[in-house]
């Protein structure tokens, strides 16, 4: 397999004014296709310094894609970049030139002659047509490599890795197998406590392990390199079984599944109606139960400070005259040193109730929070 380098070009991502999603996007692109992705990397406006990361990931990668860079300003200088790297000079190409014009023709728009340094390319570079934008994309090839500059704004990339740049790599370097990823989601313990458990996994090279914390919730990734999807499919799913097996009841889902999205399929399985009574969370877990579609009946958003303890016959009355199957309560109280959650869970069947303590960031408690109580809920229904 190939292996690959990101470079996502523009002074306003080193100074967090906006997101890069390009890299993302790409990453799974080349991920899909079979292309092993090495590294990314953030370069500012600065044809010298692009030019150096170009050169250096040539020394390790076959493939170098570029996006952004490719505007008519002077602060655009991603194709003196390239050229500047690859040693030669831009050459000036008339058809790109007569293909921006047209393109300002249909928005009823005159290309200004700042635009023509759009039709600029490096010499011997293969020019991309932009059918969606005014940036032309182009690819400079060696005899065994390629830089490839896109467009940065996303729309006009997307579409130009799609129809054009995909089937290129595929024809150019023979791509035939694919990186699949599956990502099994897991909460109710540690990452440590996981580790602990599948240490060993997490040492394979094909397929590969990993984990990734968040407040309330581990993602285990799991990323196999094969032929074909079946094949990839095949290598996933026996690790998966032994990740399961360690875990048990709790990985709650695999990939776009939610704690919420579980919480809704099992009250359908049971047809059980839901209420909730939430203190201290401003209605975070009712809003993502309401967002699943699960069937609550009511939504109780109450401030922290009438909350602090759970009244159990207050509940249980509450529950009775709301004539409801379920009904949730959780109480946080947000703090410094110590952030404390309380949770009383009522069902057809019993009554639970626990208490636990965050002592990470303050910021990520109510998002912790929020995890914590929704599988709570998961686990007594």
């Amino acid at each position: 397999m190939p292996k690959a380098e990101i470079i996502a070009i523009g002074t306003e991502l080193l100074l967090g004014e906006i997101q890069d999603t390009n890299t993302q996007y790409l990453a799974r692109q080349l991920r899909d296709a079979g292309v092993d992705l090495y590294r990314s990397m953030i370069v500012g406006d600065n044809a010298e310094r692009i030019a150096q990361a170009v050169r250096e990931g040539l020394t390790r990668s076959q493939i170098i894609i570029t996006t952004g860079g490719l505007g008519p300003t002077i602060d655009d200088p991603t194709r003196q970049a390239v050229a500047l790297a690859m040693g030669v000079d831009t050459e000036f190409i008339p058809e790109l030139w007569e293909q921006i014009q047209k393109r300002f023709q249909r928005y009823g728009r005159l290309a200004t002659e700042n635009n023509k340094r759009q039709a600029f390319i490096p010499k011997g570079a293969l020019a991309v047509e932009n059918p969606v934008g005014t940036a032309p994309a182009f690819i400079y090839e060696t005899p065994d490599q390629a830089v490839i500059s896109l467009p940065g704004v996303p729309r006009e990339m997307e579409f130009l890795m799609e129809k054009s740049v995909l089937p290129y790599l595929k024809h150019r370097f023979d791509l035939r197998g694919t990186i699949k990823a599956c990502v099994l989601h897991a909460s109710g313990v540690g990452e440590s406590q996981i580790d602990e458990w599948i240490g060993d996994l997490e040492t394979l090279t094909n397929p590969t392990v990993g984990l990734l914390a968040h407040p309330g919730q581990i993602d285990i990734r799991i990323t196999a390199k094969a032929a074909s999807i079946d094949e990839a499919d095949q290598m996933i799913s026996k690790i998966a079984g032994v990740v399961n097996e360690r875990l048990g009841n709790h990985i709650y889902g695999i990939n776009d599944e939610t704690l919420e999205s579980v919480i809704h399929r099992k009250l359908n399985q049971q047809q059980w109606s839901l209420a909730v009574v939430e203190c201290g969370l401003g209605g975070e877990i009712s809003s993502r139960l309401q967002r699943a579609g699960a069937r609550l009946l009511q939504a109780d958003i109450r401030p922290a400070a009438i909350c602090e303890s759970l009244n159990h016959e207050e509940l249980v009355s509450h529950r009775n005259q709301l004539t409801v199957d379920v009904l949730l309560a959780v109480s946080f109280t947000p703090g410094s040193e110590k952030q404390t959650l309380n949770l009383l869970i009522i069902t057809p069947e019993k009554m639970s109730e626990t208490e636990r303590t965050y002592g990470g960031p303050p910021s990520h408690g109510s998002l912790w929070s929020a995890n914590t109580a929704l599988d709570y809920l998961r686990m007594n229904i």
